[in-house]
């Protein structure tokens, strides 16, 4: 798709003409021609820019942990340190693009010499307004020095002046408590479970809402929208996983599948 063709079909998701689209596109490009105050709410989980799959420990966790042969380097592309760059820039074109509503960022658990989860939260509160810090408990042991982190966060930010909208009740903790995924090799190298992203949604959403997600990965945000009947607008640049996605949302339905 050209970028006309691309805006169309983005059109037509905001028309309610169709219930949603995957984009490959790069989404600093793209954001910036979409018509202002379009969503309902942001979901979404951006490289967290440490160069993940390219030598590093991810890449090589069967071998370390005595459990087979590395596979080969899967980089997740713009996951080095511009990844942080385009995040900011991110968090700002939400701020234009929401209605009022929430945006939910996955973010990593931490640890020196770089505390990301706490730059991004200072960046949350400058371009939309920081809410809470949800703690997501993978499970298990993690990658980690001394300290072995089995968590990441979700950085929720509220739209300043926005009514905010809650549909979660008085019983949701700030601890949510999701098994991780162990990706195959076919699978995107950081996939988030379906569940993570339908606890937010339940939150945050009602059916018919629109979601956006600009950095889709392998469509995990998507098949949680189909699965509740939300609409939703997801942006991939690797071509790759944009064409896995669709095919993953089209096979998904609305029984949990």
């Amino acid at each position: 798709m050209n970028t006309r063709q691309q805006l169309t079909a983005i059109e037509k998701v905001l028309r309610g003409d169709s219930q949603g689209v995957v984009i490959c596109a790069d989404s600093a490009r793209l954001l910036p021609k979409i018509e202002s105050r379009s969503f309902d709410f942001v979901f979404t989980d951006p490289s967290y820019g440490h160069s993940n799959n390219n030598s590093d420990l991810i890449s090589r966790r069967e071998a370390a942990l005595g459990r087979g042969r590395a596979g080969p380097p899967r980089p997740i592309v713009n996951d080095g340190y511009e990844a942080n760059l385009f995040v900011r820039f991110a968090l700002h074109e939400f701020r234009r693009l929401l209605k009022g509503g929430c945006c939910c960022c996955c973010c990593c658990g931490g640890g020196g010499p770089d505390p990301q989860f706490a730059r991004w939260s200072l960046w949350m509160e400058e371009a939309i307004g920081f809410k809470q810090m949800v703690i997501w408990d993978k499970g298990g042991l993690g990658m980690g020095w001394h300290y072995r982190r089995n968590y990441e966060t979700v950085l929720v930010g509220q739209v300043p002046g926005g009514k905010g909208r809650w549909y979660g009740g008085h019983k949701q903790a700030n601890v949510v408590r999701i098994p991780k995924i162990i990706p195959t090799a076919a699978d995107h190298p950081t996939p988030k479970p379906v569940e993570l992203v339908e606890l937010f949604l339940r939150c945050h959403t009602q059916p018919g809402d629109l979601v956006l997600d600009p950095f889709a990965g392998g469509g995990t945000t998507g098949v949680a929208c189909k699965r509740m009947g939300r609409r939703y607008i997801l942006i991939e640049i690797d071509p790759h996983w944009a064409r896995r996605s669709r095919a993953r949302i089209e096979q998904a339905d609305s029984n949990g599948n």
